[in-house]
C-alpha cells in the first residue's frame, strides 16, 4: 500500500468511488438530456414542426437565422446538448456523495429551476438570443424541470443518495405534507368543476385547452384556441404546481398562526388583494 502510494497510485478504494461517481454522473447526464430532446419533440410535433427546437438552438449556436440548418449543425447541437447534461450529471453526483439531500424529486426541481436559468442568461450571452422567449417560457421551464428530476432520479436508484421516500419527506415535515394535500385537492375540485362545466357544453378539455393555448402559443381570440396533449397537460401541470405552491403558503401561514393569531387577518387580507390584482390583470 506504501509502495503504490509513493509512486502515485490511486488507492483501489478511491478509483472505486471515482469510478461510480464518474458512471452515474454520466447515466444521469444522458438521461436527462434525453428526457428534455423528447420533450421538445413532442411539443414541435404538436405544432406540426418536428425538430423545431434543435434546428433554432443550432441555428442561435452558429449565428444562423434559418429554421433549416440539415443534419450536421443538428448533429452539432446534440453533441453540445449531451455534452452539457453530462457535465451537470458529473457535478450533481459529486455533490450528493458529500450532502445529505432531502427526496431526489424535490431537489430535481431545484435543479429544473436552475437550469432554466443557466438557458435564459446563457443563451443571452453566448449568442445574443434569448431561447426562453422564442421558445416559449412555460415548454422550456417544464422541460428543463424534468429533466431535473430526471437526473436527481436517475442517481437516486444507481445509489448516489440513500433511499428517501416522498412519503418519509412528507410525514417529517406537517406543512409541506399538509400544503401538498390541500394544493392537490384544490387542483382536483377546479379541475373536475371545468371538465364537467366543458362536457355540458359539448366541448371536453376547452378550458384547459384555451389556458394552455393561451400560455404556450400565445393564443388571444377564442377561434385562436388548440385543444390537444401539449395544451392540455402542460397547463394542467402548471395548474396543479400552482395550486400545491399555495397550499403550501396556506399551510405555512396557519401553522405560524397558532403561535401569531393576527397572521390570519394578514392572510385574508393577502389574498383578497392578490384576487383584485389578478382579475385587474
Amino acid at each position: 500500500m506504501t509502495e503504490s502510494t509513493a509512486t502515485g497510485t490511486v488507492p483501489p478504494q478511491r478509483s472505486h468511488f471515482l469510478s461510480g461517481v464518474v458512471a452515474r454522473g454520466v447515466a444521469a447526464g444522458i438521461v436527462g438530456a434525453t428526457v428534455l430532446a423528447l420533450w421538445f419533440l413532442v411539443v414541435d410535433s404538436s405544432q406540426g414542426t418536428p425538430f423545431r427546437t434543435p434546428n433554432f438552438v443550432a441555428g442561435s449556436l452558429l449565428g444562423n437565422d434559418s429554421m433549416d440548418m440539415g443534419v450536421g449543425p443538428i448533429l452539432l447541437y446534440t453533441f453540445v446538448h449531451y455534452a452539457a447534461f453530462i457535465v451537470v450529471g458529473l457535478v450533481a453526483s459529486w455533490v450528493l456523495v458529500h450532502v445529505e439531500t432531502a427526496s431526489p424529486m424535490l431537489l430535481g426541481l431545484v435543479l429544473g429551476f436552475l437550469q432554466f436559468d443557466v438557458v435564459f442568461y446563457g443563451s443571452v450571452a453566448i449568442t445574443g438570443v434569448d431561447v426562453v422567449q422564442a421558445l416559449g417560457w412555460p415548454e422550456v421551464l417544464a422541460g428543463n424541470l424534468l429533466a431535473g428530476m430526471a437526473v436527481l432520479y436517475t442517481l437516486h436508484v444507481t445509489g448516489a443518495t440513500r433511499p428517501i421516500t416522498w412519503w418519509e419527506t412528507l410525514e417529517a415535515n406537517n406543512v409541506v405534507r399538509e400544503g401538498v394535500v390541500t394544493g392537490l385537492i384544490g387542483a382536483t375540485v377546479v379541475a373536475v368543476w371545468f371538465l364537467l362545466f366543458d362536457v355540458m357544453r359539448g366541448r371536453p378539455f376547452f378550458t384547459p385547452g384555451a389556458l394552455g393555448s393561451a400560455l404556450f402559443l400565445g393564443s388571444s381570440t377564442v377561434d385562436a384556441v388548440t385543444v390537444n396533449a401539449t395544451t392540455v397537460i402542460g397547463y394542467t401541470v402548471l395548474h396543479v404546481l400552482a395550486f400545491v405552491v399555495t397550499g403550501f403558503f396556506a399551510a405555512a401561514i396557519v401553522t405560524a398562526a397558532d403561535d401569531a393569531p393576527p397572521l390570519i387577518l394578514g392572510a385574508v387580507l393577502f389574498f383578497a388583494a392578490f384576487e383584485a390584482f389578478f382579475m385587474a390583470l
